[in-house]
Protein backbone atom coordinates (compact mmCIF):
# COMPACT_ATOMS: atom_id res chain seq x y z
CA UNK A 1 0.00 0.00 0.00
CA UNK A 2 1.58 3.28 -1.15
CA UNK A 3 1.54 6.53 0.80
CA UNK A 4 -1.41 7.99 -1.12
CA UNK A 5 -3.44 4.85 -0.52
CA UNK A 6 -2.52 4.87 3.17
CA UNK A 7 -3.53 8.51 3.48
CA UNK A 8 -6.83 7.82 1.76
CA UNK A 9 -7.50 4.84 4.02
CA UNK A 10 -6.79 6.80 7.19
CA UNK A 11 -8.91 9.66 5.88
CA UNK A 12 -11.79 7.22 5.48
CA UNK A 13 -11.23 5.89 9.00
CA UNK A 14 -11.34 9.42 10.44
CA UNK A 15 -14.48 10.24 8.43
CA UNK A 16 -16.27 7.10 9.62
CA UNK A 17 -15.21 7.75 13.22
CA UNK A 18 -16.60 11.29 13.07
CA UNK A 19 -19.87 9.98 11.64
CA UNK A 20 -20.17 7.31 14.34
CA UNK A 21 -19.45 9.82 17.10
CA UNK A 22 -21.95 12.27 15.60
CA UNK A 23 -24.72 9.67 15.43
CA UNK A 24 -24.13 8.57 19.04
CA UNK A 25 -24.15 12.22 20.15
CA UNK A 26 -27.42 12.80 18.28
CA UNK A 27 -28.96 9.74 19.96
CA UNK A 28 -27.83 11.04 23.37
CA UNK A 29 -29.28 14.50 22.81
CA UNK A 30 -32.58 13.42 21.26
CA UNK A 31 -33.15 10.23 23.25
CA UNK A 32 -33.68 8.34 19.98
CA UNK A 33 -31.45 5.42 20.88
CA UNK A 34 -32.55 3.59 17.76
CA UNK A 35 -30.00 5.74 15.92
CA UNK A 36 -27.20 3.81 17.66
CA UNK A 37 -28.12 0.85 15.45
CA UNK A 38 -26.18 2.64 12.70
CA UNK A 39 -22.73 2.66 14.37
CA UNK A 40 -23.34 -0.81 15.79
CA UNK A 41 -24.19 -2.10 12.31
CA UNK A 42 -21.13 -0.42 10.79
CA UNK A 43 -18.83 -1.96 13.40
CA UNK A 44 -20.56 -5.32 13.03
CA UNK A 45 -20.06 -5.29 9.25
CA UNK A 46 -16.46 -4.18 9.69
CA UNK A 47 -15.69 -7.09 12.05
CA UNK A 48 -17.53 -9.64 9.91
CA UNK A 49 -15.55 -8.65 6.82
CA UNK A 50 -12.22 -8.63 8.64
CA UNK A 51 -12.78 -12.12 10.06
CA UNK A 52 -14.65 -13.42 6.98
CA UNK A 53 -17.08 -14.86 9.51
CA UNK A 54 -19.79 -16.26 7.28
CA UNK A 55 -21.59 -19.30 8.66
CA UNK A 56 -21.84 -20.91 5.22
CA UNK A 57 -18.11 -20.95 4.57
CA UNK A 58 -17.23 -21.58 8.22
CA UNK A 59 -19.20 -24.83 8.31
CA UNK A 60 -18.42 -25.94 4.75
CA UNK A 61 -14.67 -25.49 5.20
CA UNK A 62 -14.71 -28.07 7.99
CA UNK A 63 -15.27 -30.88 5.47
CA UNK A 64 -13.93 -29.14 2.37
CA UNK A 65 -10.52 -28.33 3.82
CA UNK A 66 -10.62 -29.79 7.35
CA UNK A 67 -10.35 -26.17 8.51
CA UNK A 68 -12.10 -25.34 11.80
CA UNK A 69 -10.73 -21.82 12.21
CA UNK A 70 -13.86 -19.91 11.20
CA UNK A 71 -16.14 -22.24 13.15
CA UNK A 72 -13.85 -21.70 16.13
CA UNK A 73 -14.12 -17.96 15.57
CA UNK A 74 -17.92 -18.25 15.71
CA UNK A 75 -17.69 -20.18 18.97
CA UNK A 76 -15.33 -17.59 20.46
CA UNK A 77 -17.94 -14.99 19.55
CA UNK A 78 -20.61 -17.02 21.38
CA UNK A 79 -18.48 -17.52 24.50
CA UNK A 80 -17.54 -13.83 24.58
CA UNK A 81 -21.20 -12.94 24.13
CA UNK A 82 -22.09 -15.09 27.15
CA UNK A 83 -19.76 -13.05 29.32
CA UNK A 84 -21.08 -9.78 27.87
CA UNK A 85 -24.71 -10.76 28.48
CA UNK A 86 -23.93 -12.06 31.97
CA UNK A 87 -22.49 -8.65 32.90
CA UNK A 88 -25.59 -6.88 31.57
CA UNK A 89 -27.83 -9.29 33.46
CA UNK A 90 -25.96 -8.97 36.76
CA UNK A 91 -26.17 -5.17 36.63
CA UNK A 92 -29.85 -5.33 35.74
CA UNK A 93 -29.34 -3.49 32.46
CA UNK A 94 -31.32 -5.97 30.35
CA UNK A 95 -33.71 -8.84 30.88
CA UNK A 96 -32.32 -11.88 29.12
CA UNK A 97 -34.83 -13.12 26.56
CA UNK A 98 -33.91 -16.56 25.14
CA UNK A 99 -36.12 -17.88 22.34
CA UNK A 100 -38.54 -20.77 22.94
CA UNK A 101 -37.80 -24.28 21.68
CA UNK A 102 -40.04 -24.36 18.59
CA UNK A 103 -38.58 -27.69 17.60
CA UNK A 104 -40.61 -28.26 14.41
CA UNK A 105 -39.93 -24.73 13.12
CA UNK A 106 -36.25 -25.05 13.95
CA UNK A 107 -36.02 -28.46 12.26
CA UNK A 108 -37.72 -27.51 8.99
CA UNK A 109 -36.25 -23.99 8.92
CA UNK A 110 -32.77 -25.25 9.78
CA UNK A 111 -32.82 -27.81 6.97
CA UNK A 112 -33.87 -25.23 4.37
CA UNK A 113 -31.40 -22.71 5.72
CA UNK A 114 -28.48 -25.15 5.80
CA UNK A 115 -29.09 -26.24 2.20
CA UNK A 116 -29.73 -22.72 0.91
CA UNK A 117 -26.64 -21.19 2.47
CA UNK A 118 -24.36 -23.55 0.51
CA UNK A 119 -26.12 -22.82 -2.78
CA UNK A 120 -26.05 -19.09 -2.08
CA UNK A 121 -22.48 -19.05 -0.80
CA UNK A 122 -23.48 -17.20 2.35
CA UNK A 123 -25.86 -17.02 5.28
CA UNK A 124 -27.92 -13.85 5.81
CA UNK A 125 -25.12 -11.91 7.50
CA UNK A 126 -22.54 -13.37 5.13
CA UNK A 127 -24.60 -12.21 2.16
CA UNK A 128 -24.86 -8.72 3.66
CA UNK A 129 -21.15 -8.20 4.25
CA UNK A 130 -20.12 -9.86 0.99
CA UNK A 131 -22.55 -7.59 -0.87
CA UNK A 132 -20.75 -4.68 0.77
CA UNK A 133 -17.47 -5.93 -0.69
CA UNK A 134 -18.93 -6.26 -4.19
CA UNK A 135 -19.76 -9.96 -4.64
CA UNK A 136 -22.32 -10.13 -7.46
CA UNK A 137 -23.78 -13.40 -6.10
CA UNK A 138 -24.43 -11.80 -2.73
CA UNK A 139 -25.88 -8.62 -4.23
CA UNK A 140 -28.34 -10.74 -6.23
CA UNK A 141 -29.03 -12.91 -3.17
CA UNK A 142 -30.19 -9.83 -1.29
CA UNK A 143 -33.11 -9.81 -3.72
CA UNK A 144 -34.00 -13.43 -3.00
CA UNK A 145 -33.67 -13.52 0.79
CA UNK A 146 -36.50 -11.04 1.47
CA UNK A 147 -38.68 -12.95 -1.01
CA UNK A 148 -38.17 -16.14 1.00
CA UNK A 149 -38.87 -14.33 4.27
CA UNK A 150 -41.98 -12.64 2.87
CA UNK A 151 -43.32 -16.00 1.63
CA UNK A 152 -43.25 -17.21 5.24
CA UNK A 153 -44.27 -14.05 7.05
CA UNK A 154 -46.96 -12.76 4.70
CA UNK A 155 -47.37 -15.23 1.83
CA UNK A 156 -48.21 -18.84 0.93
CA UNK A 157 -45.99 -20.41 3.59
CA UNK A 158 -47.53 -18.47 6.45
CA UNK A 159 -49.99 -21.26 7.25
CA UNK A 160 -47.14 -23.74 7.56
CA UNK A 161 -45.25 -21.22 9.67
CA UNK A 162 -48.13 -20.84 12.11
CA UNK A 163 -48.69 -24.60 12.26
CA UNK A 164 -45.05 -25.42 12.99
CA UNK A 165 -45.00 -22.82 15.78
CA UNK A 166 -47.64 -24.82 17.67
CA UNK A 167 -44.97 -27.39 18.49
CA UNK A 168 -43.54 -25.32 21.33
CA UNK A 169 -41.51 -26.98 24.07
CA UNK A 170 -41.12 -23.70 25.99
CA UNK A 171 -38.07 -21.64 26.94
CA UNK A 172 -35.64 -24.42 27.77
CA UNK A 173 -32.21 -23.07 28.65
CA UNK A 174 -29.00 -24.40 30.15
CA UNK A 175 -29.74 -22.60 33.45
CA UNK A 176 -33.26 -24.10 33.61
CA UNK A 177 -31.93 -27.60 32.86
CA UNK A 178 -28.91 -27.52 35.18
CA UNK A 179 -30.23 -25.25 37.94
CA UNK A 180 -27.04 -23.19 37.67
CA UNK A 181 -27.13 -19.40 37.27
CA UNK A 182 -26.52 -17.91 33.85
CA UNK A 183 -23.45 -16.02 35.01
CA UNK A 184 -21.92 -19.18 36.50
CA UNK A 185 -22.37 -21.11 33.28
CA UNK A 186 -20.99 -18.16 31.30
CA UNK A 187 -17.82 -18.31 33.39
CA UNK A 188 -17.55 -22.07 32.84
CA UNK A 189 -17.95 -21.79 29.07
CA UNK A 190 -15.58 -18.83 28.84
CA UNK A 191 -12.97 -20.59 30.99
CA UNK A 192 -13.18 -23.73 28.88
CA UNK A 193 -12.85 -21.69 25.71
CA UNK A 194 -9.81 -19.87 27.08
CA UNK A 195 -8.21 -23.17 28.08
CA UNK A 196 -8.70 -24.59 24.57
CA UNK A 197 -7.37 -21.37 23.05
CA UNK A 198 -4.19 -21.57 25.13
CA UNK A 199 -3.77 -25.22 24.19
CA UNK A 200 -4.25 -24.39 20.49
CA UNK A 201 -1.72 -21.58 20.79
CA UNK A 202 0.88 -23.99 22.16
CA UNK A 203 0.18 -26.47 19.36
CA UNK A 204 0.54 -24.01 16.47
CA UNK A 205 3.03 -21.39 15.45
CA UNK A 206 0.31 -18.90 14.44
CA UNK A 207 0.39 -16.31 11.69
CA UNK A 208 1.96 -12.89 11.49
CA UNK A 209 0.10 -10.15 13.29
CA UNK A 210 -0.40 -6.70 11.83
CA UNK A 211 1.75 -4.14 13.59
CA UNK A 212 -0.08 -1.48 15.56
CA UNK A 213 -3.58 -0.06 15.32
CA UNK A 214 -3.15 1.24 11.77
CA UNK A 215 -1.87 -2.16 10.67
CA UNK A 216 -4.86 -3.86 12.27
CA UNK A 217 -7.29 -1.57 10.43
CA UNK A 218 -5.57 -1.92 7.07
CA UNK A 219 -5.05 -5.68 7.29
CA UNK A 220 -6.96 -7.62 4.64
CA UNK A 221 -8.09 -10.13 7.23
CA UNK A 222 -8.01 -10.87 10.94
CA UNK A 223 -7.75 -14.25 12.49
CA UNK A 224 -11.34 -15.47 12.97
CA UNK A 225 -11.07 -15.65 16.76
CA UNK A 226 -9.98 -12.00 16.89
CA UNK A 227 -13.08 -10.96 14.97
CA UNK A 228 -15.11 -13.32 17.18
CA UNK A 229 -13.98 -11.50 20.33
CA UNK A 230 -14.74 -8.13 18.75
CA UNK A 231 -18.27 -9.19 17.78
CA UNK A 232 -18.86 -10.81 21.17
CA UNK A 233 -17.89 -7.60 22.96
CA UNK A 234 -20.04 -5.60 20.54
CA UNK A 235 -22.96 -7.80 21.60
CA UNK A 236 -23.30 -5.89 24.90
CA UNK A 237 -23.89 -2.38 23.48
CA UNK A 238 -25.97 -3.98 20.71
CA UNK A 239 -28.27 -5.55 23.32
CA UNK A 240 -28.59 -2.26 25.20
CA UNK A 241 -29.30 -0.36 21.99
CA UNK A 242 -31.84 -2.93 20.80
CA UNK A 243 -33.67 -3.05 24.14
CA UNK A 244 -33.84 0.75 24.24
CA UNK A 245 -35.41 0.65 20.77
CA UNK A 246 -38.31 -1.67 21.57
CA UNK A 247 -36.60 -4.98 20.76
CA UNK A 248 -35.38 -7.01 23.73
CA UNK A 249 -32.86 -9.19 21.92
CA UNK A 250 -29.17 -9.00 20.89
CA UNK A 251 -27.79 -8.98 17.36
CA UNK A 252 -29.93 -10.37 14.55
CA UNK A 253 -30.27 -9.58 10.84
CA UNK A 254 -32.93 -11.81 9.25
CA UNK A 255 -35.95 -9.57 9.63
CA UNK A 256 -33.87 -6.46 9.05
CA UNK A 257 -33.39 -7.61 5.45
CA UNK A 258 -37.11 -7.97 4.77
CA UNK A 259 -37.82 -4.72 6.64
CA UNK A 260 -35.45 -2.92 4.28
CA UNK A 261 -37.35 -4.39 1.34
CA UNK A 262 -40.72 -3.41 2.86
CA UNK A 263 -39.50 0.15 3.42
CA UNK A 264 -39.14 0.43 -0.36
CA UNK A 265 -42.20 -1.51 -1.52
CA UNK A 266 -44.84 -1.03 1.21
CA UNK A 267 -46.00 2.34 2.51
CA UNK A 268 -48.35 0.96 5.18
CA UNK A 269 -45.78 0.24 7.89
CA UNK A 270 -45.79 0.58 11.66
CA UNK A 271 -42.22 1.52 12.64
CA UNK A 272 -41.16 0.54 16.16
CA UNK A 273 -38.24 2.51 17.58
CA UNK A 274 -38.81 2.64 21.35
CA UNK A 275 -40.12 0.33 24.11
CA UNK A 276 -43.87 0.10 24.49
CA UNK A 277 -45.16 2.44 27.17
CA UNK A 278 -47.23 1.06 30.05
CA UNK A 279 -50.76 2.50 30.17
CA UNK A 280 -51.43 5.22 32.71
CA UNK A 281 -54.12 3.66 34.89
CA UNK A 282 -54.69 6.81 36.94
CA UNK A 283 -55.12 9.09 33.91
CA UNK A 284 -56.25 6.97 30.99
CA UNK A 285 -56.22 8.70 27.65
CA UNK A 286 -58.67 8.05 24.82
CA UNK A 287 -57.73 4.96 22.89
CA UNK A 288 -55.90 5.73 19.69
CA UNK A 289 -56.63 3.64 16.62
CA UNK A 290 -53.96 1.00 16.13
CA UNK A 291 -51.79 1.26 13.03
CA UNK A 292 -52.84 -1.72 10.89
CA UNK A 293 -49.57 -1.66 8.95
CA UNK A 294 -46.87 -4.30 9.14
CA UNK A 295 -44.78 -3.99 12.29
CA UNK A 296 -41.20 -3.03 11.43
CA UNK A 297 -38.28 -2.76 13.82
CA UNK A 298 -36.43 0.36 12.78
CA UNK A 299 -33.43 -0.85 14.80
CA UNK A 300 -33.05 -3.99 12.65
CA UNK A 301 -33.53 -2.02 9.44
CA UNK A 302 -30.80 0.46 10.34
CA UNK A 303 -28.54 -2.35 11.57
CA UNK A 304 -28.50 -4.25 8.26
CA UNK A 305 -27.84 -1.08 6.30
CA UNK A 306 -24.97 -0.38 8.68
CA UNK A 307 -23.55 -3.89 8.13
CA UNK A 308 -23.25 -3.28 4.39
CA UNK A 309 -21.65 0.14 4.97
CA UNK A 310 -19.24 -1.27 7.57
CA UNK A 311 -18.19 -4.13 5.33
CA UNK A 312 -17.56 -1.76 2.43
CA UNK A 313 -15.53 0.51 4.71
CA UNK A 314 -13.38 -2.40 5.87
CA UNK A 315 -12.83 -3.66 2.33
CA UNK A 316 -12.17 -0.14 1.03
CA UNK A 317 -9.48 0.47 3.63
CA UNK A 318 -7.67 -2.77 2.74
CA UNK A 319 -8.15 -2.36 -1.02
CA UNK A 320 -10.58 -5.28 -1.40
CA UNK A 321 -13.76 -3.43 -2.37
CA UNK A 322 -14.55 -4.22 -5.99
CA UNK A 323 -17.22 -5.90 -8.07
CA UNK A 324 -16.55 -9.63 -8.30
CA UNK A 325 -18.32 -11.15 -11.30
CA UNK A 326 -19.57 -14.74 -11.39
CA UNK A 327 -20.82 -17.02 -14.20
CA UNK A 328 -24.55 -16.62 -14.92
CA UNK A 329 -25.35 -20.17 -13.79
CA UNK A 330 -23.76 -19.53 -10.40
CA UNK A 331 -25.78 -16.35 -10.01
CA UNK A 332 -29.02 -18.22 -10.75
CA UNK A 333 -28.13 -20.95 -8.24
CA UNK A 334 -27.29 -18.29 -5.66
CA UNK A 335 -30.63 -16.59 -6.27
CA UNK A 336 -32.55 -19.84 -5.82
CA UNK A 337 -30.54 -20.68 -2.72
CA UNK A 338 -31.17 -17.25 -1.25
CA UNK A 339 -34.93 -17.85 -1.34
CA UNK A 340 -34.34 -21.03 0.66
CA UNK A 341 -32.12 -19.10 3.08
CA UNK A 342 -34.82 -16.48 3.61
CA UNK A 343 -37.64 -19.01 4.00
CA UNK A 344 -35.58 -21.17 6.35
CA UNK A 345 -34.53 -18.23 8.50
CA UNK A 346 -38.12 -16.98 8.72
CA UNK A 347 -39.48 -20.41 9.67
CA UNK A 348 -36.77 -20.78 12.31
CA UNK A 349 -37.22 -17.14 13.44
CA UNK A 350 -33.54 -16.39 12.92
CA UNK A 351 -30.26 -17.19 11.18
CA UNK A 352 -26.62 -17.73 12.14
CA UNK A 353 -26.55 -14.38 13.94
CA UNK A 354 -29.92 -14.28 15.68
CA UNK A 355 -30.22 -17.99 16.44
CA UNK A 356 -26.67 -19.30 16.71
CA UNK A 357 -24.45 -16.42 17.83
CA UNK A 358 -27.05 -14.59 19.94
CA UNK A 359 -29.36 -17.53 20.69
CA UNK A 360 -26.69 -19.99 21.84
CA UNK A 361 -25.01 -17.16 23.79
CA UNK A 362 -28.33 -16.78 25.63
CA UNK A 363 -28.01 -20.53 26.36
CA UNK A 364 -31.20 -21.55 24.59
CA UNK A 365 -31.37 -25.31 24.07
CA UNK A 366 -33.56 -24.76 21.01
CA UNK A 367 -30.88 -22.64 19.36
CA UNK A 368 -28.29 -25.36 19.96
CA UNK A 369 -30.70 -27.75 18.22
CA UNK A 370 -31.04 -25.30 15.32
CA UNK A 371 -27.24 -24.98 15.05
CA UNK A 372 -26.88 -28.77 14.86
CA UNK A 373 -29.55 -29.05 12.12
CA UNK A 374 -27.99 -26.22 10.08
CA UNK A 375 -24.47 -27.62 10.32
CA UNK A 376 -25.55 -31.14 9.31
CA UNK A 377 -27.62 -29.80 6.40
CA UNK A 378 -24.68 -27.61 5.36
CA UNK A 379 -22.28 -30.55 5.45
CA UNK A 380 -24.63 -32.81 3.47
CA UNK A 381 -25.16 -30.13 0.80
CA UNK A 382 -21.45 -29.32 0.68
CA UNK A 383 -20.68 -33.00 0.17
CA UNK A 384 -23.20 -33.40 -2.66
CA UNK A 385 -23.09 -29.99 -4.37
CA UNK A 386 -19.53 -28.75 -3.84
CA UNK A 387 -17.72 -32.08 -3.60
CA UNK A 388 -19.77 -34.06 -6.12
CA UNK A 389 -20.65 -36.63 -3.49
CA UNK A 390 -17.09 -37.90 -3.41
CA UNK A 391 -14.41 -37.07 -0.87
CA UNK A 392 -11.80 -38.53 -3.22
CA UNK A 393 -12.96 -36.28 -6.06
CA UNK A 394 -12.79 -33.25 -3.79
CA UNK A 395 -9.24 -34.07 -2.78
CA UNK A 396 -8.15 -34.66 -6.40
CA UNK A 397 -9.68 -31.36 -7.53
CA UNK A 398 -7.54 -29.31 -5.14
Amino acid sequence: MNNNTKSGAMGLVVTVFVILAGVVAAAWVTGLWVLTAIPIGILFGFFLQKGDLCGASAFSEVILMKDWRKTWGLWVCIATGMVSFAALDLFGLVQLNPKPFLWASLLVGGLLFGVGMVLTGGCVSGTLYKAGIGHINSIVALLGIPVGIAMVEYGPLNGLHLYLKTFNAGRITFPSVTGLPYWGLAILFASGTLAVALWKRDKSSGTARPAGFRGLLAAKSWRPWVAGIAIGVLGAPAYLSSAASGRNYPLGVTHGVVFAELAVTDHNLNFVYEPARAPDVANPSPAMPANPGKKVSLWLLLLVLGVIAGSWTSARISGQARLIAKPPEQILVALAGSVLVGAGAALATGCVIGNILSGVALMSVGMVFFAAVVILANWATTYVYLMGGSLRQAVQSK
